[in-house]
This record gives C-alpha cells, sequence and structure tokens, in this order.
C-alpha cells in the first residue's frame, strides 16, 4: 500500500515536471515568435524609410539637372551646380551600401538640398532679368546702329571711291618701288670660276679634275650704278651640283630668304660696295672631294640673284 502510494507520488511530480516544461517552452516559443515580428516590423520600416529617402534624392537630382540646363542657357556659371550634383550622386551611391542607415541623418542632407535649391531659384530669377535689361540695352544699340549705318549711307559711296583712289596710288607706289628697287640693285658680271690646288696654282678655263681642286675662286665684277648706295654688301654665293645639291659646310653655310622662301647657301661674303666697277674674288673650300659633274654658281644680294656662273668637274 506504501509502495502504490510512494508510484502515484513519483507519477504526480513527473506529470508536473512536463507540464513546467512545457508551459517554458510554449513561453519561449511565443517570446521568439514576438521578436520575429518585431524584427519585421523594424525592417519592413527601414526598407520604406530607404526606398522614400532613395526617391527624395533621385527627385532632387532631377531638379538640380534643370537648374543646371536653366543657367546655362541664361549664361550663368554651373560649376557649383554641378559640384552640389557630383555630391548628390554620392550620396545615392553611398545609400545603397549604408548598412548603419539612419533615415534622420538623410532627412538632414534633403533639407540641405532643398534650401539649396530654393536660393538657386532665385539666383536663377536674377539671371532672368539681367538677361532681360541685357536683350533690352541689345535693341536699343542695334537700334543706334542701323540709325548711323543709314547716316553713313549717303558717304558709302564717296568712301568706296577714295578707297579705289588709295588702292590705285599704292599699286602705282609699290609699282613704283620696285622699279626703284630694281634700278639699284647690284649686279654681278663676268662670273668666273677657277680651281686652286693645294699648292696654290690656279687654274682657269671651267673644266677641272677634281683631285686638283682645293678651293675655288669664284671671281665677278660689280659694275657701278649710281643709284646703289655705297655700304657693305652681303654677297651670298650657292654652289650646286648636276642634282641641284646646294654644297655647304658646317659653320660656312646657311639659309637667306629669296623670293618669300629659305635657299640655302655655300658662302657668305661681305663686301664694301665702291661703286668703280670692281672685281671681287670669293675663295670657297669643300672638306670632301667634287663628284664629276656640271656645277652652277647663283650669286645674291640684298634679295636679289645678282649674277650665275658655272663650271665643270671631270
Amino acid at each position: 500500500m506504501q509502495a502504490t502510494t510512494n508510484h502515484q507520488i513519483i507519477f504526480k511530480i513527473t506529470i508536473g515536471v512536463l507540464i513546467g516544461i512545457f508551459t517554458l517552452m510554449g513561453y519561449l516559443y511565443l517570446g521568439a515568435q514576438n521578436e520575429t515580428l518585431e524584427l519585421q516590423k523594424s525592417l519592413t520600416n527601414k526598407v520604406e524609410q530607404l526606398a522614400e529617402t532613395e526617391a527624395k534624392l533621385d527627385s532632387i537630382a532631377r531638379e538640380l539637372d534643370t537648374k543646371i540646363t536653366q543657367v546655362r542657357q541664361l549664361g550663368g556659371n554651373v560649376t557649383e551646380l554641378r559640384k552640389i550634383r557630383q555630391q548628390l550622386e554620392n550620396d545615392k551611391k553611398k545609400l545603397k551600401y549604408d548598412f548603419s542607415f539612419s533615415a534622420q541623418n538623410y532627412q538632414f542632407k534633403i533639407r540641405e538640398y532643398e534650401n539649396y535649391l530654393t536660393t538657386k531659384d532665385d539666383d536663377i530669377r536674377q539671371l532672368r532679368a539681367e538677361n532681360g535689361t541685357l536683350l533690352s540695352r541689345a535693341k536699343e544699340l542695334e537700334a543706334e546702329k542701323q540709325h548711323v549705318i543709314n547716316e553713313n549711307a549717303g558717304l558709302k559711296t564717296e568712301k568706296e571711291a577714295l578707297s579705289q583712289t588709295v588702292a590705285s596710288y599704292s599699286a602705282q607706289n609699290d609699282d613704283l618701288k620696285r622699279k626703284v628697287n630694281l634700278g639699284s640693285a647690284l649686279k654681278a658680271v663676268e662670273v668666273q670660276v677657277a680651281a686652286v690646288s693645294s699648292g696654290g696654282r690656279e687654274r682657269s678655263g671651267g673644266s677641272y679634275k677634281a683631285s686638283r681642286i682645293d678651293r675655288l675662286k669664284i671671281s665677278f665684277t660689280l659694275p657701278a650704278n649710281p643709284l646703289t648706295a655705297q655700304n657693305t654688301k652681303d654677297i651670298f654665293v650657292r654652289i650646286m651640283d648636276s642634282n641641284g645639291a646646294v654644297l655647304s659646310e658646317t659653320g660656312v653655310g646657311g639659309v637667306l630668304f629669296y623670293e618669300g622662301r629659305e635657299i640655302g647657301y655655300s658662302i657668305r661674303q661681305p663686301v664694301y660696295y665702291e661703286n668703280n666697277d670692281q672685281k671681287v674674288d670669293v675663295l670657297y673650300r669643300k672638306d670632301t672631294s667634287y663628284k664629276s659633274g656640271k656645277y652652277t654658281i647663283e650669286l645674291y644680294a640684298e634679295g636679289f640673284r645678282i649674277g650665275t656662273g658655272s663650271f665643270e668637274v671631270k
């Protein structure tokens, strides 16, 4: 009898423990369900705030683009607007990866952007007003311009006639200058080329062996001309081979201007013009031997070609 009583007591305790366990599990389950619901509500709320914030930033971006277009069309400076637009774009990119998203922080930024847009509205109104004033002034100036054109219409024919007269005199003056320049230009006549050997022996005749040419002696006469100024003239000598290539040694030759272009020369020698049919000799030395063929000599001074000559190398 006592044993039966003990079994009943143990059974009741066991049942009580199981009921307690199930009660605890039920409580824990309900608590977990409540936490999940709260978390879902929090996430849903954050997603909604995130979407709303993104939509506001997109709207502000469109307004900024509109402002940039308006200011550019009005001739204003859009540098600051572009800078703000780029800043907004950076905020939009950051929003996509902002795990610590706070709607309050972004609301503050959005208010700043909206205040900036309001300020730009004022600037645009001022630009439009200034452009209106400028347009009005431009119309006034155009009217004044037309008035001046009308007043000067009677002078147009006289001006054209005067221009033609000036052009005619200018052409005559240029022609006279050209004739004077031609008349006063130097002339080089009796151009002769001799070959001077390394021993100093001079050969003439115009045809020489390459082995016997150490230097060339170019001789010519400058005839007297009363129109030519007596002063130092730079005589430029061009020596050209049968292919038209100009002989030139480093430090001796160079380029000169002739008829609006640069041409090479072989040697330059200053000569004081005495106006007395003076004889002039120019010595030219070439470091390498001469190739066989016919060579041409051209003489230049004061922008004119004053004489020519030739020789042959066997």
